[in-house]
């Protein structure tokens, strides 16, 4: 496209907005309310993904060393779960640092076990698989390993946060399509009452030679200003009440939850309400034209 006949796109573009401003404001409207509400639900998942990650980060299998298990027995032991492909990190814990640890969990009520012989614990190793979501299956294998007593991973506990994660996952994805078709059909729709209105001056336009990408171009540009402009509001309300809650958060001494920083949120958000808003306007102009085209 020339640089005369961008800004006859431009102009057309800016003036079809300024004469139908009431379904200007009603495609940005769809977008506005897309967008805060994929927005919305894209924070929190954000926040629900960092927070299992933290989650999933802390999932360990303790792996009890059967007391009966001879030097030898327990050497060998170690070198599998070193050399095992899906460990991250194996760490020995002697049962002196185990009881220590309960000593300072439980205080008084351990008092009078300090003596070698008196400790109930077991030796142990401290395990991380290199993805948390392998856990169960490594369990598994390691507990036919010779010289192991016993191993525990919460397997219920875990089981049930990994199906939750999945859950999440697939709602999330499952909602942002949907937000996004009924979008860029709403737009469409939108749009296609603008090119109504002046489908006798493309029919026109098209009689005496204009291409069609000539007459399709302001449609796309008005269709690309409703985006950016829907997109941007969102984005700046989304960002005040993401960092309203923030406060809100750390006012109630809630730091438990711990909650992505506004400055990231806002980066995500505008990584993908920008460009998903300029793309449902242009996909809706798009969508709508191809009718009033085929003359």
């Amino acid at each position: 496209m020339s640089a005369n006949g961008f800004l006859y796109a431009c102009g057309e573009a800016l003036r079809s907005l300024y004469r139908n401003k009431w379904m200007t404001i009603a495609s940005m409207g769809v977008v506005i309310v897309t967008l805060l509400m994929l927005g919305g639900f894209m924070i929190v998942n954000l926040n629900l993904t960092h927070i299992t990650q933290s989650v999933k980060e802390q999932v360990e299998i303790v792996l009890y060393i059967d007391d009966e298990a001879t030097i030898t027995e327990r050497n060998e032991l170690r070198q599998k779960l070193i050399a095992h492909g899906s460990l991250a990190e194996v760490r020995f814990v002697p049962k002196e640092e185990a009881l220590q640890r309960l000593k300072e969990q439980m205080g008084d009520v351990v008092e009078g076990y300090e003596a070698v012989e008196n400790n109930p614990l077991r030796d142990s190793f401290e395990l991380r698989t290199s993805r948390p979501e392998l856990v169960g299956e490594v369990a598994g294998e390691l507990a036919g390993y010779p010289a192991v007593g016993d191993l525990y991973y919460g397997e219920e506990t875990v089981d049930k946060l990994f199906t939750a994660t999945r859950a999440v996952q697939l709602v999330g994805l499952a909602l942002m399509i949907g937000l996004a078709v009924t979008a860029v059909f709403l737009i469409a729709h939108t749009i296609r009452l603008t090119v109504f209105i002046r489908r006798r001056e493309i029919m026109i336009m098209k009689y005496v030679g204009a291409t069609n990408w000539f007459i399709r171009w302001p449609f796309i540009l008005e269709g690309l200003l409703i985006g950016i402009l829907g997109a941007a509001l969102p984005l700046v309300v989304l960002y005040y009440v993401y960092q309203a809650s923030l406060e809100w958060v750390v006012a109630n001494n809630l730091r438990f939850l711990t909650l992505l920083p506004s400055s990231l949120i806002a980066g995500e958000l505008a990584k993908y309400l920008l460009p998903l808003g300029t793309g449902l306007g242009i996909l809706g102009s798009f969508f709508s034209m191809d009718r009033f085209l085929r003359v």
